[in-house]
């Protein structure tokens, strides 16, 4: 299903404002380190949280706060994740009384998020002098909430689509931040959607949850799980539709939507994963199950083996079938087929499980551009996945060396 892509990220839906500020949580001055999403109205909401063990005392809180499927607005701040601390819960419900008090949306109807460093207390008081002015600047401000959410990106991440329900125009927008310690259970790193659809919260919920599936679950920068994950959104219901109670034609339309944007955000992220230079999808088809083709294209973005040989251009398949191999998927590698292709062209490296001549200097060239699709066939099955990783090159670790300082 296709559908028009619009400008306006986390504000291309009817009823949303958002803004981003420096307040002073980051010591550099020209990194925004504090986002401010609002409805006009109170919305219907849903979200998924990491499955990591050690979560981020903001997930604890939002948790708390959507238990009743509703929600007006989102805070978040980067430079410090607001984990492992004594009182952060204490500061994360801190953060929702200063929303309610500069935007007046009761502080229960909060979603709070926080990204950065672990283990280091969160100092409230930037916060509270900030709030004042995001709160007055909030808009159409996109670029600025989407920078505000950024710790290692480099780009900003943000999509929107337009379509129409029964005749009624909507529109799915979305902002993210993801770069690196991304190998989600759920969804990954910080992901807001926004939306004018009427829907219910049973059903938002439904769609949030089985969207990720095929979405943020299937990517992988360096193999490592945050502990502040969450993918939450809102539902205005502006744009007048036919409340979306139970699973219709409208449902799987706004689910086909919302999956569009988060595809989109997928390869955003994985292409911007740290250090990277190449984004990495793994298409596996002619898989027994979908399980079995979820494994395999997993394990061959998630190699690192593989990651670096795509750094250097290296069109060396036998790691991909190595990858499929400890994957846990129940193929016979006597019947796997890959092949490589770019914008550069397409080249067959391997049929039956075994390697068929080719030439390297025309592999190196579709190698060498920043976008590969790996194809891998099982011959088992009609099931088939797509995952999303990136190459892993010498600034991944140069960046992590010195996260902190």
């Amino acid at each position: 299903m296709e559908f028009k892509t619009i400008e306006g990220g986390v504000c291309a839906a009817k009823g949303f404002l958002c803004n981003g500020i420096h307040c002073g949580i980051r010591k550099n001055k020209n990194k925004k380190d504090l986002a401010l999403v609002v409805a006009r109205k109170r919305c219907a909401a849903a979200a998924v949280y990491t499955q990591n063990l050690v979560k981020g005392a903001p997930i604890v809180v939002t948790r708390r706060h959507l238990a009743d499927g509703y929600a007006q607005a989102i805070i978040v701040n980067s430079g410090n994740a607001n984990t492992c601390n004594e009182d952060g819960e204490l500061v994360a419900e801190t953060m929702c009384v200063l929303v309610e008090k500069y935007t007046g949306v009761p502080r229960a109807d909060v979603i709070v998020a926080s990204t950065g460093v672990i283990g280091q207390p969160l100092d409230i008081l930037p916060v509270a002098e900030g709030m004042e002015s995001l709160a007055e600047g909030l808009g159409k401000n996109n670029d600025a909430a989407n920078e505000a959410i950024m710790t290692t990106d480099t780009v900003k991440k943000q999509a929107a689509v337009e379509f129409t329900l029964g005749g009624k125009k909507c529109a799915v927008g979305a902002m993210a931040k993801g770069s690196g310690m991304i190998h989600p259970n759920m969804a990954t790193m910080l992901v807001f959607v926004t939306t004018d659809v009427d829907i219910s919260p049973e059903m938002l919920q439904k769609a949030v949850s089985e969207d990720v599936k095929t979405s943020f679950n299937m990517i992988t920068v360096d193999g490592d799980t945050s502990t502040n994950d969450m993918l939450c959104a809102m539902a205005s219901g502006l744009a007048g539709n036919e409340k979306i109670t139970e699973e219709n034609e409208d449902y799987f339309t706004f689910a086909a939507a919302l999956n569009a944007v988060t595809v989109k955000l997928c390869r955003m992220i994985a292409k911007d994963g740290e250090g990277a230079t190449k984004l990495l999808e793994c298409n596996v088809s002619g898989a027994k199950t979908r399980e079995d083709a979820v494994k395999a294209a997993k394990s061959v973005v998630g190699s690192a083996l593989f990651k670096a040989a795509m750094f250097g251009a290296d069109a060396n398949w036998g790691r991909v079938l190595c990858a499929v191999g400890y994957s846990g998927a129940d193929t016979d590698v006597n019947k796997i087929g890959v092949s490589f292709s770019s914008k550069a062209g397409k080249i067959t490296v391997c049929k039956a499980g075994a390697g068929v001549p080719f030439s390297e200097e025309k592999a190196k060239t579709i190698l060498g551009e920043d976008e590969i699709e790996i194809n891998v066939t099982l011959c088992d099955g009609d099931c088939s996945a797509t995952a999303w990783g990136c190459d892993l090159t010498y600034d991944y670790v140069k960046i992590n060396g010195d996260y902190r300082t």
